[in-house]
């Protein structure tokens, strides 16, 4: 029903705004602006009020601006046997299309295509090659699938064609060999060798290669395969994996930019010494322990390979031996350090030379992998082939949060450049801010003062925005004290709880005022209108992508694919890369990379264009958030029937409790909740226990050691008491966590038995991120954050909902919904009856307007009630019908003015996080193990750039 209901309606609004383009009468490109276009700008609101995907409106004014007129889109009815229940497949795949030359050369000349059958030939249907060129231009640009193999290129460099073809590859396309087999990845960190003089130390790295060939031998006699018959040719051809990463930050500290003539002779030259030197000992090891045992029959076609490896080295254009496409050989005359060519060249000549009298250990040497996990582990700046994506890196603390950090091939760059320590060190905050206001162009210590901020007001700013992303995050009444703004500027409840609010600009300071300081405050991300850099550098610190909000510059299509080409003849395999496009680029853009990729003699080649999956967001909204009726859903939903608000609003309501210190002791309960944590510390078992006050706060904890003496034990127990009775006392927990987490003794390490913590330098340390994460909601101290894992939890169905002790450190942080009537009323929850006063501590804070206050449920965890709770919540709806009818209105603002408040809340909170992820140079998309929005194009596929893993490549 979904997608049959859904298919008609944006197929609707699609053809709509493809009218409003098609239609207008303006200036072209006036026509695809809805600020300039007005039928497109109403077109566009109609579609998003009813959820059309904004990537899909955006792709039907590109559709336009290209020249067409019409578009298909597909609807679906509800039929069994329907296309509709075929639709949602290969989410979680690569996906490849393999063309074989004589069909790129009918492209090329307008030809027919026939399609055959797969077991007999029989030709089934004849089709203008174009044609089938163009869906796969379009399914490239439209989804970033398919990539293509070019299969003539593929066997032409196959060095064991006499036992059979090679068909395909693994999903990132860059092992290719016959079926059934496998190979063991090993790649290299190229940066460690660069030498001071910004050299490249040859023997170093020719050792290094020597001994991973030797290594990667062994591997394939200790592998473990899936299936009898990869184990056995595997073992047959005993194909290798060697590669490197991190060119693009070798190229970058050596100042070099990554799209020009000696970055790419680089490439070339470092990959054939990295093969050859390969080759030549796999065949020393022939020597010794034989030639991979099918390589008598394909000895012919080995080395006719090896030769065709030569002459790329030697910078032959022609000359090659059964190529249909020549490939782009390296030219030694772009390269500044000539040893590299001439180590190349003697690296083949020995490759062959041993070659011959002893054949070849190993059937293949080397590919490109994407080194995604790898290379975090090898601390490498770029990861394969690729180039770097971000000048400025977003780390994770170990303590959990991030620090914004420049790219360390930056300065370095710089440095090679002949810039000096002073002009590096502005460049460098240029990027990465100054993290404070000082001397800030706009908005400064100066004017604020000026508009009522003393000096205190700006130090809390000042010590905010060390941190902050953007400065308008740190002007609101959370730093600088609700009242305190009341009563200084004037602003009126209303202004300061509604989320679009923003402070600067209500206080007199303009756009122009607010990006200026942002830049100096927070940083450009980007080094593009840097102090003292000069123009002709710039290409040097291009990326994949352009960088911040400001950066423009990017690196070409065209410079990937060349970058490849550069590579690929040297390299026994294939490379796992994904060719960056711009969101603006059309399908004749990636029908024009795939044809020079095979026109440059690669072997697969895969393109993604910024924007392209409907899961991404795009860098920019076609519509600036005022333009949109944000408040349509409030004013649905006030409408609503109560019974249906009841449903709704029960699950958005949060609390804010007020902590008050107290000088006398405050008692635990004779009988109390709590809970135990056991784990293991560096080897140690640590039992954690904890008791709480009647509402859920920390009251007391003990900490049991197993197998520790009896001093060290006692010392921790009475520790344990000291924290307790200060706890009873008033002293906030959040004070204990400050002073105790991060102190570092013995037992430390790794922690074994939590699920949010990993690691800890001490066992305070641990205790107290562990009561930091139960009862304070902080999981930036957490390892694994836990706090967004249960939504999909089944639970107990409707017993789950009765009313049931709970201990809020046991839910970490997280309780069931608890609604407390100020009246003496006491309408029920998911959690049961509340008590009808507050605690003697706790002082909950009441929406304006009702005589119903809201304690903390509830994060999202808690409130998974979908399906097994729609009883309970019918009961809870009729509860709060008649309790309206009786209250005579005196909750509605509970249900509407907090509802209202929450979700636009959300709404700007989930476009903030994705306006952040993307201006930091992440994809936008979330790592499915750690949950953080830190995910970056690697390879074919992502990586999380926080935890290592990836989507699919290794």
């Amino acid at each position: 029903a979904s997608l049959v209901t859904g298919s008609k309606i944006v197929k609707k609004h699609l053809e709509a705004i493809m009218k409003a383009c098609v239609n207008c009468e303006g200036h072209d490109d006036d026509c695809f602006d809805p600020a300039l276009n007005t039928a497109l700008k109403r077109e566009i609101k109609a579609a998003k009020k009813d959820a059309v995907p904004e990537n899909y409106i955006y792709r039907v004014i590109q559709f336009a601006r290209q020249g067409y007129t019409s578009m298909s889109f597909k609807t679906y009815d509800t039929d069994w046997d329907s296309d509709a229940y075929l639709t949602v497949s290969g989410q979680n795949s690569n996906n490849s299309v393999s063309l074989k030359d004589n069909f790129l050369r009918a492209v090329e000349a307008d030809g027919d295509w026939q399609l055959t059958a797969r077991k007999d030939g029989k030709v089934l249907k004849t089709l203008k090659a174009r044609d089938l060129w163009e869906k796969i231009g379009y399914a490239a640009w439209a989804s970033a699938d398919p990539g293509l193999h070019f299969n003539t290129t593929m066997n032409d460099w196959h060095t064991c064609a006499s036992a059979g073809a090679i068909r395909a590859s693994n999903p990132c396309s860059e092992y290719m060999f016959l079926d059934d087999t496998a190979c063991n990845l090993a790649s290299i960190n190229l940066l460690p060798y660069r030498k001071e003089d910004g050299t490249i130390d040859i023997a170093a790295y020719e050792h290094t290669v020597r001994l991973w060939t030797v290594v990667l031998e062994i591997s394939v006699m200790m592998a473990q395969f899936p299936s009898k018959e990869i184990a056995k040719l595997s073992y047959d051809y005993r194909t290798l994996g060697l590669g490197y990463a991190n060119i693009g930050g070798l190229l970058m500290t050596s100042g070099i930019p990554y799209d020009s003539n000696e970055g790419r002779a680089i490439c070339a030259a470092l990959t054939a010494i990295m093969t050859g030197v390969a080759y030549s000992t796999s065949a020393e090891m022939a020597a010794e322990l034989g030639a991979f045992p099918d390589y008598d029959r394909n000895a012919q076609n080995m080395l006719r390979v090896m030769r065709n490896h030569r002459r790329a080295a030697y910078g032959d254009k022609d000359g090659y031996e059964k190529l249909a496409v020549n490939p782009v050989p390296l030219v030694a005359s772009d390269l500044k350090q000539p040893a590299l060519a001439e180590h190349a060249r003697a690296a083949w000549d020995r490759a062959i030379e041993l070659g011959e009298e002893h054949g070849y250990r190993n059937a293949q040497a080397t590919v490109i992998a994407p080194t995604g996990t790898i290379g975090l582990v090898m601390d490498c700046d770029t990861t394969g082939i690729e180039p770097d994506f971000a000048l400025v890196k977003f780390k994770k603390l170990a303590g959990g949060g991030y620090f914004k950090i420049i790219n360390r091939a930056v300065p370095e760059a710089l440095r090679t450049l002949g810039y000096s320590e002073s002009q590096i060190a502005e460049i460098e905050a240029y990027a990465v801010g100054h993290g404070n206001l000082n001397q800030a162009p706009g908005i400064n210590p100066s004017s604020l003062k000026t508009k009522g901020f003393t000096d205190e007001k700006i130090a809390a700013l000042n010590a905010a925005l060390k941190s902050a992303f953007d400065i308008k995050f740190v002007f609101n009444q959370w730093t600088l004290g609700a009242d305190w703004v009341k009563d200084t500027f004037g602003f009126t409840d209303e202004q300061l709880g509604d989320v679009s609010f923003e402070m600067l600009p209500a206080l007199g300071f303009s756009k122009k005022d607010i990006d200026v300081a942002n830049i100096h405050v927070c940083g450009a991300m980007t080094l593009e209108g840097a102090p003292f850099l000069k123009a002709e550098h710039l290409p040097v610190f291009d990326c994949a992508s352009p960088c911040g909000k400001i950066g423009k510059r990017s690196l070409s299509i065209q410079s990937h694919i060349l970058m490849m080409a550069a590579a690929q003849p040297f390299i026994s395999g294939a490379i796992s890369k994904t060719i960056n496009m711009p969101n603006e680029a059309t399908v004749e853009d990636a029908k024009n990379a795939y044809m020079l990729s095979w026109k440059l003699a690669l072997k697969a080649n895969a393109l993604y264009r910024d924007g392209s999956k409907l899961s991404q967001p795009l860098n920019a909204s076609l519509l600036a958030d005022g333009e949109e009726d944000e408040d349509e859903a409030v004013e649905q939903l006030i409408a609503a029937p109560a019974a249906q608000r009841a449903v709704q609003v029960t699950e958005k309501i949060v609390e804010r409790v007020v902590e008050r210190l107290y000088r006398d002791r405050e008692k635990l309960p004779n009988r109390r909740k709590g809970y135990t944590q056991k784990a293991v510390v560096g080897g140690h078992k640590v039992y954690l226990r904890t008791g709480e006050f009647d509402d859920g706060r920390l009251g007391e904890i003990f900490i049991d050691m197993h197998k520790e003496g009896a001093a060290f034990r006692a010392m921790m127990n009475n520790f344990a008491i000291a924290i307790s009775l200060g706890l009873q006392y008033g002293v906030p927990l959040d004070e204990y966590v400050e002073a105790f987490t991060f102190t570092k003794f013995e037992p430390a390490g790794m922690v074994q038995g939590n699920d949010a913590i990993k690691n800890a330098t001490s066992i305070l340390d641990y205790v107290f991120r562990e009561l930091a994460v139960s009862y304070l909601g902080r999981h930036d101290l957490a390892h694994v954050d836990q706090s967004d894992f249960d939504k999909t939890a089944l639970g107990r169905g409707i017993t789950e909902g009765k009313a049931t002790p709970f201990s809020k450190g046991l839910y970490r942080g997280a309780s069931p919904v608890k609604l407390v009537s100020a009246a003496g009323s006491d309408p029920k929850g998911f959690g049961g009856s509340a008590p009808t006063t507050a605690p003697a501590r706790a002082a909950p804070t009441a929406f304006a307007g009702s005589n119903v206050l809201a304690l903390k449920p509830a994060s999202d965890e808690a409130l998974a009630y979908k399906r097994d709770y729609e009883e309970r919540a019918r009961e809870l709806a009729e509860e709060m019908v008649e309790q309206e009818a009786e209250a005579a209105g005196g909750a509605e603002a509970l249900f509407t003015d907090a509802a209202a408040n929450e979700a636009a809340e959300a709404k700007k909170l989930a476009a903030t996080r994705r306006q952040q992820s993307l201006l930091q140079g992440y994809t936008g998309n979330e790592c499915s193990e750690c949950h953080n929005f830190t995910m970056v194009r690697n390879g074919t596929c992502e990586k999380c750039d926080t935890c290592g893993s990836t989507s699919g490549c290794s």
